[in-house]
């Protein structure tokens, strides 16, 4: 059906180009304002999957989590006012971990604004250079050239959350009233209408990557292929191919790769890959032993602390890092050569140049001691932890990521909490193969994870877990009504010790007489009236034995199952330093590395 009237001929147009550009999900909160926006996305559900949300912050973590595993634009929209800024957390996070979304925000025209009118803000570049790029759309008019204008901001909109780096674009839409049509709500908005002047669209832009020039591949071969004691470090990135790409460059330099929990490389087995560093780079004898010559770095800084102070230690080392997304992600400040360039290309093109020299070189291989001395690390680190886990008489919060490694099905999703979850699963999950690890780790902020989470599932399916603790939890409790609205499947393994676990590991802790108050901040809720409020199935197990069977049936029954662990803070954190200490002996006692008095002596 073809719009006559207007605003929907407009309106109309705009949600069919969306959809010719890649657009096939939208996100919407009710309002009356973005009534136009709601009745065509509405009306294109054969193109365009609605997900409806009555919580605008929610619902903004909702298409993040949606947009972070399918990796196109998904659109978000709401009515005027305060809606709009409901939306900001999840618009900084899409930012800093460039996912692409398109905000929509319904508007007043302008001659409702700045005079009193109800339910009215500045929205105008509300959300500041949280976004790639703001645009106020014109009033609607169904003119030919209002047509090809909206139509253009749709292609725009789209290709520039697309475009490296992606990220959320905001387009501020205002209209006037009628908002309702003056007939039927078209179903239908053709792509080309010749006779009328409408603009055809076409294929939508194109996002390209910047590349590597053939001399910095060069260069860099050059400098890893004459040292032996390399590192390579991958953080927190977006592209499915790289860990591939960088697992076979680990193996031609023979360099020891740390994956952050996000690098998407724990889904590997192989010996290159270390995944205890957290544990094993605590101790300073260690850190005295592996001194890095060069260090390749790819994606974000990685989550573990004790990674950022041995790159402090060793201040002096070659830093190399490969940047495909164009920020300047180095927070240690310590880079030596800063590498713009697509990191899957780079890593092929880096690959390719290392063996052409080393066929050239016909130089015998050398044991590389280095190497060794990482996997042996590696080794004994795992038995060390995995032993004083299983000693352990109560319930300690690491454990959950080891009894994760053991019952995660194949191509499972685990979406990790941020605190402390996303902290215990670099230390305590060192893999799977066939899993994947999703988060949210660019503001790291502990809102709207539940609602991420639950969006990923959207994508992705059954068999998605969310590890995640209580202040988090209770933070975006709204979310779960999207697992009842439109019959999702989450597993959610809720670690409870009452309040703000992370802080009892920092000097704040030192200071008893206000620290419950200010940081330990316990809520005493029962979560289960509410779990069940929300349709879901509340289950707090008294062993790791019920633990597992919880799990199980979760991810087997589908909907929404919440396996609570309770927890007491003050022994979480006695038990984290007793494996600390564990690890040091164990390392010491297979001769792996000296303590430094001893080797001075």
């Amino acid at each position: 059906m073809i719009a006559t009237d207007p605003l929907y001929a407009y309106v109309g147009a705009f949600v069919d180009e969306l959809w010719r550009a890649g657009v096939t999900d939208v996100v919407i909160c009710p309002g009356s304002r973005s009534t136009p926006l709601a009745f065509a996305f509405a009306a294109r559900q054969q193109d365009i999957k609605v997900w409806m949300h009555v919580d605008e912050r929610s619902a903004a973590f909702f298409a993040l989590g949606l947009a972070k595993v399918k990796h196109v634009p998904v659109a978000l929209v709401c009515t005027s006012g305060t809606a709009a800024a409901n939306f900001f957390p999840a618009i900084a996070e899409a930012n800093l971990t460039h996912v692409p979304l398109i905000v929509l925000t319904a508007d007043r025209p302008p001659e409702l604004r700045d005079n009193g009118a109800p339910q009215t803000i500045d929205q105008n570049r509300l959300y500041g250079t949280h976004v790639k790029w703001y645009s106020e759309a014109p009033l609607p008019d169904a003119t030919p050239a209002a047509i090809r204008a909206i139509r253009t901001l749709a292609d725009r909109a789209a290709a520039t959350a697309r475009i490296v780096p992606a990220g959320p674009v905001h387009l501020n839409m205002p209209f006037r009233e009628p908002l309702v049509p003056s007939g039927e709500i078209p179903t239908q908005t053709p792509a080309n209408l010749p006779e009328n002047g409408l603009f055809r669209g076409g294929a939508s832009m194109n996002a390209y990557a910047l590349h590597a020039f053939p001399s910095v591949s060069e260069g860099i071969a050059g400098l890893m292929s004459d040292q032996q004691c390399g590192l390579i470090i991958v953080g927190a990135h977006n592209s499915e191919e790289l860990p591939r790409q960088i697992l076979a460059l680990a193996k031609i330099l023979d360099y020891p790769i740390l994956a952050d929990p996000l690098s998407h490389l724990r889904a590997w087995d192989d010996e290159h890959i270390i995944t205890s560093y957290d544990a094993f780079l605590r101790d300073p004898h260690v850190v005295e032993a592996v001194e890095p010559h060069i260090i390749l770095r790819f994606g974000a800084m990685p989550t573990a602390k004790p990674v950022l102070q041995y790159l402090q230690r060793y201040s002096g080392c070659h830093v190399i890092v490969v940047n495909g997304d164009g920020d300047w992600n180095d927070p240690t400040q310590l880079a030596g050569e800063m590498i713009f360039a697509e990191p899957t290309q780079f890593c092929a093109e880096l690959f390719e140049t290392i063996r052409t020299r080393k066929h050239q070189s016909n130089a015998p291989e050398q044991q590389n001691t280095w190497m060794a001395c990482w996997r042996a690390a590696e080794r004994v680190t795992k038995a060390a932890l995995q032993s004083g886990i299983d000693a352990f008489n109560e319930t300690f919060e690491g454990r959950v990521f080891t009894e994760l490694a053991e019952i995660l099905p194949d191509r499972a999703t685990l979406f990790v909490g941020n605190s402390m979850p996303i902290r215990d699963c670099d230390t305590f999950f060192w893999g799977k193969p066939g899993v994947t690890i999703v988060g949210n780790r660019g503001a790291n902020g502990i809102d709207g994870i539940t609602s991420s989470a639950l969006g990923v599932s959207a994508a992705r399916g059954g068999n998605t877990v969310l590890v995640i603790g209580d202040l988090s939890f209770y933070h975006d409790m709204n979310g779960l009504l999207a697992a009842k609205l439109h019959d999702l499947d989450l597993t959610v393994v809720l670690i409870n010790n009452d309040g703000g676990g992370i802080f009892s590991f920092l000097p704040q802790a030192d200071y008893p007489e206000h620290f419950e108050q200010v940081f330990g901040t316990p809520t005493g809720l029962d979560f289960r009236p509410a779990v069940e409020m929300y349709g879901g199935r509340f289950t707090r197990p008294d062993n790791w034995a019920d633990f597992r069977s919880a799990l199980i049936r979760g991810m087997e029954e589908g909907g929404l199952h919440v396996v609570e662990v309770a927890t007491d803070r003050a022994r979480n954190v006695a038990m984290h330093r007793e494996l600390w200490g564990l690890v040091h002996t164990a390392l010491v006692e297979r001769g792996v590395f000296t303590p430094v008095e001893d080797a001075a002596s």
